[in-house]
């Protein structure tokens, strides 16, 4: 195959080196004018054959030299649902979930295309498999913390490390349209618990429950469209922030957003969008002004 001797010829002669990313799938398949599902068995090639491997969040690099042989693919009959979801769960992490297809994941398994079939009955119900697996990785300790406040923390932090882990999970369930996965449901019912005996009825307590989710899928959802960009435009984070440089500094010079100009100006070149440090920003101003709420409502 074309693509798999070409980036093989490149590690062998240094041009690509342990750790350096490959192109996602989408720009292989457009820069070797093949069909994605084309550019995604020769991925699946390299992979097995030990030449690159997938990095959560980060994609497709290459792999640092091994002693060990590349493990064989797994026969079919060795297939589980289980197992198709959690290969599933690995694809996503890695290209997004826009880049998840039945085709791609048979590829990984080194299975028949329509073999997956027999395990999940198609791509929207893989997701919502894939979803609650991933929602299922992190519990809840007994006895759990004293306080709604120490409670709620647990619980948002809990959902924003498994929604950092796997980006693509707030995709997955839109506001408008709850899907009832029931290891999500676990989390909600934390939450919903940690507010019951504040003097909030029903109403409120749901408005609250929404207002704390959405800040979490709100947020993280830049971290599965960054996934997208990059496969999309082939530039990472930093490249794409340089090339608008020009188009901010003629914005700048107009002179007609002085707030925003002071504003680049105070943060220079020191400004890292730091997601973490944004989540602990929101979770306790969401906190603080709970409490206010709180202390308003025992005063009536």
């Amino acid at each position: 195959m074309d693509i798999v001797e070409d980036i093989k010829r490149r590690v062998a002669s240094g041009k690509l080196k342990p750790g350096d990313r490959l192109p996602p799938v989408r720009q292989v398949a457009r820069q070797w004018g093949v069909a994605l599902a084309t550019a995604t068995k020769a991925m699946n090639t390299l992979q097995q054959q030990g030449i690159v491997r997938a990095r959560p969040r980060v994609g497709t690099v290459v792999a640092a030299p091994s002693t060990e042989p590349p493990p064989e693919p797994a026969p079919e009959t060795a297939l589980s649902r289980e197992r198709v979801v959690r290969v599933a769960i690995e694809l996503a992490d890695a290209e997004g979930l826009g880049a998840l297809t039945m085709r791609g994941i048979a590829a990984k398994l080194g299975v028949a295309p329509m073999s997956p079939y027999k395990y999940v009955g198609g791509k929207d119900d893989l997701i919502l498999l894939m979803a609650d697996a991933a929602y299922a990785e992190l519990g809840y300790p007994t006895p759990l913390p004293e306080g709604w406040r120490a409670r709620l923390e647990l619980v948002g932090r809990t959902l924003w490390t498994l929604h950092r882990r796997h980006p693509w999970l707030a995709q997955v369930t839109p506001l408008s349209r709850p899907v009832v996965l029931p290891h999500l449901a676990v989390h909600a019912e934390q939450a919903l618990a940690a507010l019951e005996g504040l003097g909030f009825d029903a109403v409120t307590r749901l408005n609250l429950h929404v207002l704390f989710y959405s800040s979490i899928q709100g947020l993280v959802v830049n971290a599965e469209r960054e996934t997208q960009a990059q496969s999309a435009t082939g530039l990472s984070e930093d490249e794409w922030m340089d090339s608008q440089e020009a188009d901010l500094r003629r914005l700048v010079a107009t002179g007609d957003y002085p707030a925003f100009a002071a504003m680049l100006e105070g943060v220079g070149d020191g400004y890292d969008l730091d997601l973490d440090m944004l989540f602990e920003l929101g979770l306790k101003l969401q906190l603080d002004g709970l409490a206010t709420m709180i202390e308003a409502a025992t005063r009536q």
